[in-house]
């Protein structure tokens, strides 16, 4: 994979950035987000494919980006295709720093120091060329307002900053109502894009961290009782235990990421 074009996760993280304080929007579900993008790009650099509701990998060659075969590599070894909200809600979140990082070195964005209260250290991070921000927001804004369908790309990026809850951020208020309901609307147009979308809202509602429970003695095997159970996809589990559980995850990809 050439470094000539931007790859969706560095996108994302690029549409999240606040040109004016430097901070990101969303960073906890911008996590998620990141590693689903990073699902859709080996996607569509046909390393892995969609299984159903699991993404299994074709084609292990590397695609030259560091990042990206990690995770091509992580998903390669576990030997078998693998549920997308299993692999978004895994310990591979915290991507944030890293592609901040990354992308400071590719010169996209630069750090500035600061503090926080005065005391505690902090980092901020800068577009150093406002013209590729605007140029992406320009892709969204265009398949938005002329109904056309985007390609694949512009598709899954719009898919996944619904997502991860960048509607309000790139659109607010009243005004913007209906530009976040069509951005909503995009992600019927990239397959890919759509199954990890999904699987990123699965997460943030508690889908992923449900226990499994064993299936009922007349109901014979146990098959039945994998993943989300009967009653439906879109469960909604709302409360402190999986904001709980995507902070432990940050914490442990931020420690594995920052090498």
């Amino acid at each position: 994979m050439g470094r000539s074009r931007r790859t969706i996760p560095e996108e994302l993280l690029l549409l999240a950035l606040d040109p004016a304080t430097g901070t990101t929007a969303q960073p906890q579900s911008l996590d998620l987000g990141l590693a689903g993008a990073q699902l859709v790009e080996l996607a569509l650099a046909g390393r892995i494919a969609p299984d159903g509701d699991r993404i299994a990998v074709v084609m292990p060659r590397p695609t030259g980006d560091p990042t990206l075969d990690t995770a091509l590599e992580l998903l390669r070894r576990r030997g078998s295709p693998v549920r997308a909200v299993h692999w978004i809600g895994g310990p591979r979140l915290g991507l944030r720093q890293t592609y901040l990082t990354h992308l400071e070195r590719c010169g996209m964005v630069h750090a500035v120091a600061g503090q926080m209260c005065g005391v505690l250290p902090t980092t901020r991070y800068q577009a150093t060329d406002t013209a590729i921000s605007r140029e992406i927001r320009a892709r969204l804004d265009s398949a938005i307002r002329t109904g056309v369908p985007p390609d694949p790309r512009t598709a899954a990026l719009a898919a996944l900053a619904h997502a991860v809850g960048l509607g309000k951020h790139l659109y607010p208020g009243n005004e913007g109502r209906s530009s976040r309901s069509r951005l909503r609307d995009l992600i019927r147009h990239d397959p890919m894009g759509g199954l990890v979308a999904h699987a990123v809202m699965d997460v943030q509602n508690g889908v992923a961290a449900q226990p499994r429970r064993a299936a009922p003695a007349a109901a014979g095997s146990g098959a039945g009782a994998h993943g989300t159970g009967g009653s439906g996809r879109r469960t909604s589990v709302r409360g402190g235990a999986s904001g709980q559980q995507v902070a432990q995850g940050t914490a442990v990809m931020a420690r594995a990421g920052a090498s």
